[in-house]
């Protein structure tokens, strides 16, 4: 039987290097957390000498119930010509108090005459003393071997000769690291074969992602003979970021069959990936293997047609073992295959050979022309279906609206205005609002003024606006075209809305986000 892999998460430390990710003290304890309910190992929850938020979080993780992961504090081998017992790092890693410390010492000899300057017998003394005596302090010693593919290039025997001094000190496992990201798959696995044939030691790999190969060469160096895996919730880190666990986790599991040391929540996986994106302030990436909103996404009418008769034909794993779904896309280059399955999801009974597919399929195509797309826009699709099959009702009329955006010179804060008059059943209500600008302004009176009847409507709120101008070469008379995604708190759908003018277009956006709620609390009623 295989040994089983050991995962280790260096999103709270690696993960936090990279442009635009840091986590709040309250976030990393989150993000522990959720590594420790998927069922991740090892987390990796700071370098135990940079920062006060991270010495903070050793201290305030040892409050949380953990059900199954370790915590690592990360640090380097002690400084040259200077005991580890009065090196400052070594000390801090000791004060962390965690089970596990990883160091990080050099392979390459460049790094190490030319970086740490000192001689490359000193920096084998350095890797060994430091983990010997992290050894006598109880701790397990994880040693990531800093550049090691590209020391191995350049000084073979001296790369094997630093692995050979962290493991003789007593390291459990020796990781090797890809820092630059710029070994290729084939060389990874070569190298790691013959690491594991020479040393006859648990070996791990963790791999940047500067060559686009960090998913790619960790799982070949699993093949190779890794046994420990190292990278970051969603691929976050410096530069071009880490190994991506998400898909290495659903790739060793589904394509190469690995047994983990902790069975995996493989069903909350995009919940994992989505959860770290929200404590990071991070907006999900739809292209994301496996957990994004594009994975399962269909447009194609044969590929449609296909997974309506038999999914496995388009989709290499079942949406649902990864907790996410199926999404069929509906454009002017659907077929009627699209059509009725997207209807189908909506949970609506038709045939395929129904006239109102059809009469769907002409309708989409003569919108499209006019600039609409709804393949962002489900909410908007749904509505043009109801009114196709003669569902759909007004709950308002609108009698009109008018905005107001005042700038007055030497005022930071430009005002802006809107007033908006409907009818509900021939009673009419009159609102004005203020907004940090004109479309949240209009969409502040708009459901304002609908209050009163629809109280629901208190819920909604937007929680992203995009603007495309989709005929560029007509200056300020291009036409726009607006995506506006709403809230309710459980649920979150999109609206489109297309003109010349985009206050108009985002009108037309705001007011179909509206009757798509109040059609959806009035048909669940």
């Amino acid at each position: 039987m295989s040994t089983p892999i050991c995962l280790y998460d260096t999103t709270l430390r690696d993960g936090a290097q990279g442009k635009g990710i840091s986590f709040s003290p309250a976030g990393k304890l989150r993000v522990a957390q959720a590594l420790d309910g998927f069922g991740i190992d090892l987390i990796e929850g700071g370098y135990a000498a940079s920062n006060p938020k991270d010495v903070a979080f050793f201290e305030d993780v040892k409050r949380l119930e953990l059900s199954h992961a370790r915590i690592a504090a990360f640090g380097s081998t002690r400084r040259a010509n200077i005991s580890p017992s009065e090196d400052t790092g070594c000390q801090a890693l000791i004060a962390a108090d965690t089970p596990v410390c990883t160091i990080f010492g050099k392979s390459w000899t460049l790094h190490v005459t030319d970086v740490l300057r000192t001689t490359l017998e000193e920096n084998l003394s350095m890797i060994r003393e430091t983990v010997d005596w992290l050894r006598q302090q109880n701790r397990e010693v994880v040693y990531d071997a800093e550049h090691f593919f590209d020391g191995y290039k350049a000084d073979r025997d001296y790369a094997l000769a630093s692995l050979a001094a962290a493991r003789d000190a007593g390291a459990e496992v020796l990781v090797l690291c890809d820092t630059n990201g710029g070994t290729l798959p084939h060389e990874v696995f070569r190298m790691t074969q013959e690491v594991a044939h020479e040393l006859q030691v648990p070996l791990g790999i963790h791999a940047h992602n500067d060559g686009g190969c960090g998913v790619a060469n960790s799982i070949e160096s699993v093949r190779a003979g890794a046994t420990h895996v190292q990278g970051t919730i969603n691929g976050y880190g410096e530069r071009c970021g880490n190994a991506d666990l998400i898909p290495v986790m659903a790739n060793l599991l589904f394509k190469l069959g690995s047994g983990f040391e902790q069975d995996l929540k493989m069903e909350r996986l995009t919940e994992l990936s989505r959860t770290i994106d929200e404590i990071a302030n991070q907006r999900p990436n739809p292209k994301s293997a496996y957990v994004g909103d594009h994975a399962f996404s269909h447009k194609a009418g044969m590929h449609v047609d296909g997974v309506r008769k038999n999914a496995a034909s388009f989709e290499h794993v079942p949406p649902d073992t990864v907790g996410n779904g199926r999404h069929i896309l509906i454009s002017e280059l659907s077929g009627t295959s699209n059509v009725l399955l997207k209807i189908l999801d909506m949970g609506l009974e038709v045939e395929k050979t129904s006239p109102e597919v059809k009469e769907v399929l002409t309708e989409l195509e003569r919108l499209e022309k006019d600039g609409y797309e709804f393949e962002g826009a489900d909410a908007s699709f749904y509505m043009l279906v109801q009114k196709v099959l003669k569902n759909h009702r007004s709950f308002f009329d609108v009698s009109g609206y008018r905005i107001i955006n005042e700038y007055r010179k030497g005022d930071e804060n430009h005002l802006a205005e809107a007033s908006v008059k409907i009818a509900v059943d021939g009673d009419v209500e009159y609102t004005v609002a203020e907004g940090d600008g004109p479309v949240n302004a209009l969409d502040q009176a708009l459901r304002k003024a609908l209050s009163r009847f629809y109280p629901a409507i208190a819920q909604v709120r937007l929680t992203d606006f995009r603007v495309r101008i989709l005929d560029p070469e007509h200056s300020t008379q291009a036409k726009t075209r607006v995506l506006i995604e709403s809230t309710d708190g459980n649920r979150t759908w999109s609206t489109t809305g297309v003109s010349e003018n985009l206050i108009d277009a985002s009108w037309e956006a705001l007011v179909e986000s509206v009757e798509y709620k109040l059609f959806l609390d009035e048909s669940q009623s």
